[in-house]
């Protein structure tokens, strides 16, 4: 047995024991186990943490999210992972009661032996700017070659990200994934973290700082990092910050760039108003070939914005999959603007999200032509509360029937269907 995955399975600490003693045979070369919302108490958790390091040699990944782990069964697992023999290269821990007292014997244990480790995810962890800092001192050893880190919802103060940042700028080169969801980040800390980002040698190809308090300074700091190096970032995700318009300016500096191949950009609620958002736009028509997913919910992108955007998604060499637009104050003009640029490139798009748009009939009769091209794939349509009367329903009913195999996903909330609209054959 290589691999064992035992999700979900109500193992309780009965079952873990048992498992155990499979675990500390020498016998055993199991190198990936899976034991996440398993029911396992601090009492097994420590069985297991035992037998793991009395046989640490061969195990490569390994799962425990939502287990009851404490920190006394985080400081057995700590034992084993400071075994030189240990080559564990992924752990997950995501919302596993970790106390900042096992939070840093976790992470001591890791700088006590570094090299292995690639992926390490402790999402709801209660870190705290203590354990951070001993994270941080893992993160800052040249034989630390962590690639990816989850950190998300984590309550890490001003200090301790700050002290993340700097550990990951004077070691730069390995980190490929950093997801730092819900951190009180503040503009001082991501400028910090902007000065790991302008290093040539920082390959981040993922970044999560959604919800993390960044105010315009540190947004601004952040888009004038990647500018200076735009090549290696895929996916970014903002939501939740004070962008305002000068900071989405700079963004799309960083965006127009040639050697810019970002795939996923989400700016939900981030206060962008006309200017960055048409400047947003301008910025993807100049550069248009990478994008993949784009979220830019709570916006106000008004009809003037989202004709821009429409001039990059008609371009032929637009690929986005994935667009989000609700609550953007979108008009009948530019909703129908935005249906006529689907209409004329309609292959790549698989989720579009406009609740809340002031669509209209007249604009749902437009993505309807775009809804019965034969090479239209949509597969997810969000029309939530977009004002759509019986024509328009009659429209789109119409267009999905002419071209029905690919829909999956269908949300029509708020909008003035009537009987005639559910009338087979209508």
């Amino acid at each position: 047995m290589r691999v064992l995955g035992l999700t979900g399975s109500e193992a309780g600490d009965s079952g873990v024991k048992h498992l155990s003693s499979f675990l500390e045979d020498p016998n055993c070369t199991l190198e990936n186990l899976n034991l996440d919302n398993c029911s396992i108490g601090e009492e097994g958790f420590t069985a297991l943490a035992s037998a793991l390091r009395s046989n640490p040699s061969h195990m490569r990944e390994l799962y425990l999210e939502e287990s009851d782990a404490t920190d006394s069964g985080v400081k057995h697992l700590s034992s084993f992972l400071e075994d030189p023999n240990c080559k564990l290269e992924k752990l997950r821990l995501k919302n596993c009661n970790i106390g900042e007292e096992g939070f840093t014997a976790l992470a001591s244990a890791l700088r006590s032996n570094p090299s292995h480790m690639r992926e390490l995810g402790l999402e709801g962890s209660k870190a705290t700017d203590s354990g951070v800092k001993h994270l941080s001192s893992l993160l800052e050893d040249p034989n630390c070659k962590l690639e990816e880190l989850n950190l998300d919802n984590c309550s890490i103060g001003e200090e301790g990200f700050t002290a993340l940042a700097s550990a990951l700028r004077s070691n730069p080169s390995h980190m490929r994934e950093l997801w730092l969801t819900e951190s009180k980040a503040t503009d001082s800390g991501v400028k910090h973290l902007s000065s790991l980002l302008e290093d040539p040698n920082c390959k981040l190809e993922v970044l999560n700082l959604n919800n993390c308090s960044i105010g315009e300074e540190g947004f601004t700091a952040l888009a004038s990092a990647l500018k200076s190096n735009p090549s290696h970032m895929r996916v970014l995700g903002l939501t939740g910050s004070e962008a305002g318009d000068s900071g989405v300016k700079h963004l799309s500096s960083f965006l127009e760039d040639p050697n810019c191949t970002l795939e996923n950009l989400n700016l939900d609620n981030c206060s962008i108003g006309e200017e960055g958002f048409t400047a947003l736009a301008s910025a993807l028509r100049s550069n248009p070939s990478h994008m993949r997913e784009l979220y830019l919910e709570e916006s106000d992108a008004t009809d003037s914005g989202v004709k821009h955007l429409s001039s990059f998604l008609e371009d032929p060499n637009c690929k986005l999959e994935k667009l989000r637009l609700k609550n953007c104050n979108i008009g009948e003009e530019g909703f129908t603007a935005l249906a006529s640029a689907l209409r004329s490139n309609p292959s790549h798009m698989r989720v579009l999200g406009l609740t809340g748009s002031e669509a209209g009939d007249s604009g749902v009769k437009h993505l309807s032509s775009f809804l019965e091209d034969p090479n239209c794939t949509l597969e997810n349509l969000n029309l939530d509360n977009c004002s759509i009367g019986e024509e328009g329903f009659t429209a789109l009913a119409s267009a999905l029937r002419s071209n029905p195999s690919h829909m999956r996903e269908l949300y029509l909330e708020e909008s003035d269907a009537t009987d005639s609209g559910f009338v087979p054959n209508h």
